[in-house]
């Protein structure tokens, strides 16, 4: 399934992290390009993606953080 947004942290509306697919990071000059699930670290990791399509990991997250995902749902 493709993930479309995570959150990270314990309260998911005032102090949680968001990222989205889609979503300009680093003042703007990257975007984030793909959120995967790693089933063997049990872990998030973010890739970003430059202005010069180079595609690179950001962002990992293991499973001791808690994290709520959101899968892209095409009807």
């Amino acid at each position: 399934m493709i993930i479309r947004k995570i959150s990270i942290g314990p309260d998911y509306k005032s102090s949680a992290m968001h990222y989205i697919v889609g979503q300009k990071v680093l003042s703007d000059t990257h975007e984030i390009h793909l959120i995967s699930f790693d089933e063997n670290k049990g872990s998030v990791k973010i890739h970003i993606i430059n202005m010069k399509n180079e595609i690179m990991l950001w962002k990992e997250f293991n499973a001791m953080i808690p994290i709520s995902i959101e899968y892209n749902i095409n009807y």
